[in-house]
């Protein structure tokens, strides 16, 4: 582990490959290279602190650079102990000038040193990843508030906790939740969790998901994009839900749709996705068939109850990398995948950059939004305005050779009239 007073990574003689690795993502980021050449030429952030917390990835390397090449000064830490790629975060600090405090499988004494080291930046953007930088400045930090101009979160589960925050009356500065944008959880969270999720299940196992029973807990847009990719890969899928709409909507699709009691007696593969705390419980766990795999791919490790699960273990055996096998009191085992902890990002690479091309673009701009309309904006939750999401949607469809029809002065006289009928 190397470390200096200004960045902590773990070796910067990865930095070679971590270089390599962003720029094969950037190939397939057409959208956020528009955006950076843009920027590169406006500096809409010029004299401005930025602070992300954010998974260090080859993809939200792409993001940082973009927003340093629009003047913003900016630092990184991790947003999750165990998703950073090292070679990346070195790569940021030796060749992008880029500080990053970041080590993969950082326990969580030094994650949360790791965030007040970013926070010391006194930043006036904030970019998050899980609401954990917006959390540690209203409860440990407030002498931080006067700077920041406003924040934007990426994340279902940090949308969550802003939404909490502003409820209260708690929060103390404008908020943009990227993650309600249509060209971000349409399409990153359907497609890229989708794929992601059951790639770090299919790595971590190198199981056959043709014929299993896999049960998806929740069917919010991460979850139905993870049923039907299980689904199209042949597994037999069952749907926990909460919400009556949600599950109706399941069982329209064709997916069997039961409480989690029931699932967890025939289930083979568990993956819960909600943003919500112990949604596969100790007591689900006990009564699953021996052999039965739990994994998560919400932000924070509190949807599988791996911490409960523990008070029954007599033997914990490591089988592979990010797979553990836990002998149960009860006679059982059950196989956890990365200790609980987001499984894409973990066993796999998280998502591939075609799909982080356009929530990063909803970043960049929602920063761009925040700086635009400072002192305009009230301390309360924003969506980016449609046209925005129109704008990115337009330059990717441009950038995959696809052409689309325009309405013609007929039909948008007819769209605007109410006079016209049968």
């Amino acid at each position: 582990m190397q470390t200096l007073l200004n960045y902590e990574i773990k070796d910067i003689s990865l930095a070679e490959q971590g270089k390599k690795n962003i720029e094969w993502a950037q190939k397939d980021m057409p959208v956020l290279n528009s955006i950076r050449e843009r920027f590169k030429k406006e500096r809409p952030f010029e004299g401005l602190r930025l602070t992300a917390s954010v998974h260090v990835t080859k993809e939200t390397a792409a993001l940082c650079i973009a927003l340093k090449e629009g003047g913003a000064n900016t630092i990184l830490a991790a947003s999750n102990p165990l998703s950073t790629q090292d070679d990346v975060a070195a790569a940021l600090v030796k060749y992008y000038g880029i500080p990053v405090f970041a080590i993969a499988g950082e326990n969580s004494e030094t994650y949360h040193k790791h965030i007040d080291c970013a926070l010391n930046h006194k930043p006036h953007l904030i970019i998050d990843d899980g609401c954990d930088l917006v959390a540690t400045i209203h409860s440990k930090k407030r002498e931080l508030l006067d700077n920041i101009i406003g924040s934007c979160e990426e994340t279902t589960t940090g949308i969550i906790r802003l939404q909490a925050m502003e409820k209260e009356g708690k929060l103390q500065f404008p908020a943009l939740g990227v993650n309600n944008s249509l060209t971000k959880h349409l399409f990153d969270n359907r497609y890229g969790t989708g794929q992601s999720a059951l790639d770090g299940i299919i790595r971590a196992t190198n199981i056959l998901l043709a014929g299993k029973i896999v049960v998806v807990c929740g069917y919010g847009w991460c979850s139905r994009g993870a049923a039907a990719k299980a689904r199209g890969m042949g597994a037999n899928v069952i749907v926990t839900e909460v919400d009556p709409l949600k599950a109706l909507e399941a069982v329209m699709d064709g997916y069997r749709v039961m409480p989690i009691a029931e699932a967890s007696l025939i289930g083979d593969i568990f993956l819960s996705i909600t943003g919500d705390i112990n949604v596969v419980s100790t007591e689900n766990m006990l009564t699953m068939k021996s052999g039965a795999f739990v994994a998560n791919a919400g932000h924070f490790d509190v949807e599988v109850d791996v911490n409960g699960l523990k008070k029954h273990v007599v033997e914990y055996k490591n089988i592979r990398p990010n797979l553990d096998e836990w002998v149960l009191d009860n006679g059982k085992s059950i196989y956890v995948l990365a200790q609980g902890r987001l499984v894409n990002l973990v066993c796999a690479e998280g998502h591939p950059a075609s799909v982080m091309d356009m929530s990063f673009a909803n970043q960049a701009l929602g920063m761009e939004f925040i700086v635009k309309n400072k002192g305009k904006l009230e301390n309360k939750l924003y969506t980016l305005p449609h046209s925005v999401d129109v704008e990115i949607a337009s330059l990717k469809l441009k950038s995959m050779g696809v052409k689309i029809d325009t309405l013609t002065p007929e039909q948008e006289k007819y769209l605007n009239t109410w006079s016209e009928g049968t």
